[in-house]
């Protein structure tokens, strides 16, 4: 054999064994029945839950109901080009998505694809939207706060990092604006916040954008987003996927908050596949798991300890009720899963109270833990004082004769109650909210009209700020001070006093 025939024939044997056939043999599925998001696949015999199935039209499924006959596709995209005879094949791969630092400041459907204007992202690094909780041993108790720069919450319902907090309420009272003003009092570098919208109008998720973006937050934040538009497939992905963006950074060592807006929707259109797969329908024609999927879901949130790198994941699970009723499904299921729930009130939205928390219903299991020393000191009585002031209220409304006791609670819970009203993206920090706790607790606010309540507070805040730095940076450290450190903020008090009589006159 001369040497030009012996480098072919060494040549082809290098080829024949980098010849890979398998792709051509892989086998492939027809779609029997497709509409309405889900498709009905046969001769697919070995694929698996949750596999990516790619269609000859190139839409994306994932195989979801692994019947002996045939199985059952959610369809994920460009399910509009689907159509019965079509072929099928199996992708051997779980849904994923880029995380990571790179997704900060991006809207991104479930599968990481861009909805805005940027780049497509690199695919590593990447995690599967679907991935277990972390287990007891990994895991360690929730005891550093979570700061939110709202009063109502910090100082009555406080939240720790690595908690599970529910936003309950009525239908346009607040729930979003709630969750923003979590996001948005979150510093860049401290918690990575996650944003997942589901089924809501392409218009809300432009709106919460904008919202960020002039907040100053977007930098911070990663919006997913599976608008009303999209297919329930998709739907049901997001907030799995807004839970692994999370954990990329928890995996880091770091802390990330996410919102899911809104749970309701998400279950409705788990409802809607389960019923198109011809799955039983159970309580209000939700299937029988829908409780063990948001709680598979919420357990992924926790706070991890030291030994497995630290970080924590805090999650804000919103859910819409009807007429105040929390005892329907839905929100009892997620009541029993979460750590608490703040519910918010239609009433006192209507009586422009914002946020319409009523801390009496509202409560964090967490308690105490998640608050510093000072502030735990300041807030002790407020639900107390609050819960007198109400019960009072009503019986003043009636014309009830009152003692001077009952007349004092009533006065310093209407103060209180006007302390607590909060513009939202107003945040106030540890030193103000403090301040405003003390002010009511020592009374120095009973000789005020309700007005003058926030602007006097504002302006002991600022005097003291330029006057007394040294009690400030004292106070904002959260630890418990001297029983006689609030004696020069009184003497502030006095001195602000006459201004204000003057201009309430």
């Amino acid at each position: 054999m001369d040497k030009t025939a012996y480098i072919i024939e060494q040549s082809l044997g290098r080829a024949a064994e980098r010849l890979d056939l398998t792709r051509g043999l892989k086998p492939r599925g027809v779609v029997r029945r497709v509409g309405d998001g889900v498709a009905h696949v046969a001769g697919l015999d070995d694929v698996g839950f949750e596999e990516l199935l790619q269609f000859d039209s190139d839409a994306l499924g994932m195989a979801y109901d692994l019947a002996e006959a045939c199985t059952g596709v959610i369809l994920l995209s460009r399910s509009d080009r689907v159509r019965e005879g079509d072929g099928v094949r199996g992708e051997r791969r779980l849904p994923e998505l880029p995380v990571g630092p790179a997704t900060l400041g991006r809207i991104l459907d479930p599968l990481g694809n861009p909805l805005d204007e940027g780049p497509t992202l690199p695919r590593h690094p990447s995690l599967p939207l679907f991935r277990p909780a972390p287990g007891i041993v990994d895991r360690k108790s929730v005891d550093e706060t979570l700061w939110t720069g709202v009063m109502a919450i910090d100082a009555a319902i406080p939240i720790g990092r690595g908690q599970r907090e529910l936003i309950i309420g009525d239908r346009n009272v607040g729930k979003t604006a709630l969750a923003v003003d979590f996001v948005a009092s979150q510093r860049r570098g401290d918690v990575a916040c996650v944003y997942v919208i589901i089924g809501q109008p392409m218009s809300r998720v432009i709106t919460l954008r904008r919202t960020l973006e002039e907040a100053g937050c977007l930098e911070n934040t990663a919006i997913i987003a599976a608008d009303a538009s999209t297919s329930p497939g998709m739907q049901y992905l997001a907030p799995y996927a807004g839970q692994s963006v999370a954990e990329s950074f928890r995996d880091a060592g770091q802390h990330a908050l996410v919102v899911y807006d809104d749970l309701t929707k998400h279950a409705d259109a788990y409802r809607e596949l389960a019923l198109l797969l011809d799955r039983p329908p159970g309580r209000e024609a939700f299937p029988g798991d829908i409780f063990y999927i948001h709680a598979e879901l919420l357990e992924r949130a926790s706070a991890r300890c030291s030994e497995r790198g630290g970080g924590s994941v805090t999650a804000f699970p919103l859910i819409e009720t009807t007429d105040g009723d929390i005892s329907s499904y839905i929100p009892t299921n997620l009541i029993s899963i979460t750590d608490g729930q703040i519910y918010l009130d239609a009433g006192r939205f209507e009586r422009n109270q914002r946020p319409a928390i009523d801390i009496g219903r509202s409560v964090s299991r967490i308690g105490g833990v998640a608050q510093s020393p000072r502030m735990r000191k300041a807030a002790k009585n407020l639900k107390i004082l609050l819960s007198r002031f109400e019960a009072l209220e009503s019986l003043n409304r009636v014309g009830l004769e009152m003692d001077v006791g009952m007349q004092d609670t009533i006065r310093r819970g209407d103060r209180l109650r006007e302390l607590l009203r909060q513009g939202q993206l107003r945040h106030r920090d540890l030193f103000e909210q403090s301040v405003g706790l003390t002010a009511v607790d020592e009374d120095w606010l009973a000789w005020l009209p309700r007005k003058q309540v926030r602007p006097f507070v504002e302006s002991l805040c600022r005097t003291a700020r330029m006057e007394k730095p040294e009690l400030v940076d004292q106070i904002s450290s959260g630890e418990l001070l001297a029983d006689n450190w609030q004696i020069p903020l009184a003497d502030l008090a006095a001195r602000l006093r006459p201004r204000f009589l003057e201009e309430a006159s």
